[in-house]
């Protein structure tokens, strides 16, 4: 019986087997389209790497902005000279809360926000008679920065005498010269000029009050002043040519 089956199945069995070669040939075809998966895994990760580029943008153009608080530049501050700084070093650039204003809660414009941390502006500008010297420093990471901040303050500064403190077509003798013939009320401009005007005596830190930074404003990369190397390190250097010690003594506040 089982010998009659087994020929009796064998031309059933045929016909069951036929159609394998078939099969085997239509498993040959998956194959050559993984063959060509690798060309379009490649195009597949150029174009995720560009819109991963896109998006590192978009980011940071749809994130909201936070304000900057004291504590946003004491970290900056401590992770710059952490590797050359002893601890006790660190601690002395440690600055109280006290020696910072009211930060900008990004509703200001920059007239209004003034006009909030320096309510008695006028009577301070009017008793101020000292050349070399400033009572108010607005730092920012550009000279064309630093004009668009002094078309944007006219409601605050009113008849006070403004000078632009920034490198761009202007030499240091001639800002020298100028801060000794007049006095001046307001300077806006960039870490790296004001701290050469403070070197060459040229500019005087101990009447100033206000020392303001253009903390929130991102530049086409979307970058802030200090997120760039060069500004981060010129502001330090500016803090510890006197700065620090005036905020210290309570005569010079901090706004961000």
């Amino acid at each position: 019986e089982a010998s009659g089956g087994e020929g009796g199945g064998d031309p059933e069995m045929q016909q069951e087997t036929a159609p394998v070669p078939a099969l085997s040939k239509k498993t040959k075809q998956p194959k050559e389209c993984f063959l060509i998966q690798p060309k379009e895994t490649k195009e597949d990760a150029t174009k995720t790497r560009k819109r991963r580029k896109k998006k590192i943008t978009d980011v940071l153009a749809k994130s909201e902005p936070k304000p900057g608080t004291p504590e946003d530049l004491q970290k900056l501050m401590k992770d710059y000279y952490s590797s050359n700084r002893s601890v006790i070093e660190l601690e002395e650039l440690n600055l109280p809360d006290s020696c910072f204003l009211k930060a900008n809660d990004l509703t200001h414009s920059l007239s209004s926000y003034l006009k909030e941390i320096c309510p008695k502006w006028v009577k301070l500008r009017k008793n101020h008679n000292e050349k070399k010297s400033v009572l108010m420093l607005i730092i920012c990471s550009s000279a064309v920065r630093a004009l668009e901040l002094i078309r944007s303050m006219t409601a605050f500064r009113g008849d006070s005498k403004v000078m632009k403190l920034f490198a761009k077509h202007i030499k240091v003798q001639e800002q020298v010269k100028l801060l000794e013939k007049r006095v001046v009320h307001l300077g806006v401009g960039t870490p790296g000029r004001i701290k050469e005007l403070v070197k060459q005596g040229g500019l005087n830190l101990n009447p100033l009050k206000f020392l303001v930074f253009d903390w929130n404003w991102r530049d086409q990369k979307l970058r802030r002043m200090m997120d760039i190397p060069e500004i981060r390190k010129e502001v330090f250097e500016l803090l510890e040519m006197g700065v620090l010690s005036l905020c210290k003594s309570e005569s010079l506040k901090l706004g961000l």
